[in-house]
């Protein structure tokens, strides 16, 4: 509940509200399933962050709307896998960049900067409850 309190109010205070949704996606995976491949740090910090630049790279080509979604969305789900950083919730953070028409400080507030704080929050939370998971399994 922290996480999502934390999110919400970074998502508010950057002025983009609905990111809270793929950012409480990845929330779910972090804190209902640890120790998920998709989970772990180098997906949803760079699985979220590559969403949020692929949507600002087809919001600044000109793509808009349910084309620009799409190309968006599966844009990075190909960038995740050959990245070996796919993250569903990423799939989220393109959608919404490209339906927000979102400029360039998306990426640090709030996509990357809140992907960042999930981890940080999990690993602590993994650290400070007895009977949690260990979080990360692997950083890298």
């Amino acid at each position: 509940m922290l996480s999502l309190a934390l999110l919400g109010g970074l998502s508010a205070w950057s002025g983009y509200l609905l990111m809270a949704a793929p950012l409480g996606a990845s929330s779910v995976l972090l804190f209902g399933h640890p120790r998920s491949p998709l989970a772990q740090p180098r997906n949803i910090v760079l699985g979220n962050g590559l969403g949020g630049l692929i949507a600002i790279l087809v919001v600044s080509c000109g793509w808009s709307g349910a084309w620009g979604v799409a190309l968006a969305v599966g844009l990075t789900i190909v960038v995740g896998q050959l990245g070996r950083c796919l993250h569903p919730p990423a799939g989220g953070v393109a959608f919404l960049g490209v339906f927000l028409k979102a400029g360039p400080g998306f990426v640090l507030f709030p996509v990357l900067s809140g992907s960042v704080l999930l981890v940080l929050l999990a690993w602590l939370f993994s650290r400070g409850v007895r009977g949690a998971s260990a979080y990360p399994a692997h950083w890298l």
